[in-house]
């Protein structure tokens, strides 16, 4: 059973179908006519359009799952994908859930524990806290960390349940708005506090383990090409200017905290980096939507290695077996408007053409006359550029994203274009903070 929805759930059907594995998608009803629903083997409705009665509707799915005859549960990213419950629950009905155990998704998805368990490892983590019971408890915290912190929800992720905090009088307001959005979002309004580094790079690290201690990590990709709220929207592999020193303490430290808490299957490890030093982030305990990056210079398909691993397959290789080669650069479409502070889009498409040629990969599950919902993600879809080099891939990314043409909605394509030509991606030269302070600009110039 494919649990998820979109171009991931395709993206998964895709890879069980060249494995000779029959698939079961799960939809709801707003979701009726996509294209992963098309193409799997079965599809069977699950609820109405709110995620919440639908795809997050773990009765519905598992007796869907067992009805069907599944034997196993592929979570995708988000929704279920590191919900530990959700894992638990599969388990008890005889299926395999395609993740790691539901202890390790439990530690690593609470980023409190994660931390303590890094530190633990001997991984380095940025200074903070526990759990906060107050935002007296906050300011007190903040007072011995130093400003400026960061408030972050502990069940987080894509920026959700996250605020900086510059002064001490911004604190309370803070600390009620990201405990609100951390409840709202994912049920569990816990936050906790960690010092707000300035200008870092986010660099993460991909990782693979299988049921025997076999355990690799398949390079790093640079995701600080960020919107205002944290979530990503152009990725690539490997790193630019990182120095190889670093490289590969970054490469080591991943391996490491791995092997600390016994992690199996796919999973990803976030750093911050400033100058010499990184400090761990998180963990997502799930294949991530910038995966593609990695599949591209390392010639593996990770969601297939999930299932290998999952059906109890070892790896059947080591570190020294994995060669990277090239670079390659993933570009976001999402209905999102980006010169109104990313308002997301929701319409009908009433003309959608994606580029081809060599080098590009693009993975999405729409067509002319899809109805993008206002219920799910605006993502609609993920152009991926690969060459031998980075110049290469730059100008094949700029080239696929002139053929990709997509009305009815409002995009990030022009965004994506705009920020490749500029000086700092050119040279490899960004941090999180630059897309925020290229926004301005960039309006501006659509304003004149």
């Amino acid at each position: 059973m494919i649990a998820n929805r979109g171009e991931i759930a395709l993206r998964i059907n895709r890879a069980c179908q060249e494995l000779g594995v029959r698939t079961v998608a799960v939809f709801s009803e707003p979701d009726r006519e996509s294209l992963n629903v098309r193409r799997a083997d079965e599809a069977f409705c699950v609820g109405p359009g709110r995620a919440a009665r639908s795809y997050l509707n773990i009765p519905n799915i598992i007796s869907t799952a067992l009805v069907t005859g599944c034997d196993a549960v592929h979570p995708g990213y988000g929704f279920l994908a590191e919900n530990a419950r959700f894992a638990e629950i599969c388990a008890d009905h005889g299926l395999t859930f395609i993740g790691p155990k539901p202890a390790v998704i439990a530690a690593m998805g609470d980023k409190a524990t994660a931390k303590r368990l890094m530190r633990e490892a001997g991984v380095p983590t940025t200074p903070g806290t526990d759990v906060l019971e107050s935002a007296a408890e906050a300011v007190e915290a903040a007072e011995t960390i130093g400003y400026p912190v960061l408030l972050k929800a502990t069940a987080g992720g894509g920026g959700k349940g996250m605020r900086a905090v510059e002064h001490p009088h911004e604190m309370e307001h803070a600390f009620a708005s990201a405990t609100a959005e951390a409840e709202a979002s994912f049920k569990d309004g816990r936050v906790y506090m960690e010092k707000l580094i300035r200008g870092p790079r986010h660099i993460e690290v991909q990782v693979l383990g299988d049921e025997y201690g076999e355990l690799v990590h398949l390079g790093e990709r640079d995701c600080s090409m960020q919107k205002p709220s944290h979530q990503k929207l152009v990725e690539e592999a490997p790193a630019a200017h990182l120095p190889q020193s670093l490289r590969e303490r970054l490469h080591e430290v991943a391996v490491r905290a791995c092997k600390h808490v016994r992690y199996t299957n796919a999973g990803t490890l976030e750093f911050l980096i400033a100058g010499d030093e990184l400090y761990f982030m998180e963990m997502n305990t799930r294949i991530q939507v910038e995966h593609p990056v990695t599949e591209s210079v390392y010639e593996i398909d990770l969601v297939k290695e999930q299932i290998r691993i999952a059906a109890g397959e070892p790896l059947g290789y080591g570190q020294r077996d994995l060669v990277q080669r090239g670079h390659a650069i993933e570009c976001r479409i999402n209905a999102e408007d980006p010169r109104n502070g990313f308002a997301p889009q929701a319409g009908t498409l009433a003309e959608v053409v994606f580029p081809g040629g060599p080098g590009i990969r693009v993975d999405t599950h729409v067509c002319a006359g899809a109805t993008i919902s206002p219920y799910y993600d605006s993502m609609i879809a993920k152009i991926v550029a690969y060459g031998d080099t980075r110049d290469v891939a730059i100008a094949r990314m700029e080239r696929a994203l002139r053929e990709t043409t997509i009305l009815g909605v409002a995009t990030t394509i022009d965004l994506c274009a705009a920020l490749l030509g500029t000086p700092e991606f050119r040279e490899g030269r960004y941090d999180i903070t630059f897309l925020p302070s290229f926004l301005p600009a960039y309006a501006g110039a659509a304003a004149v």
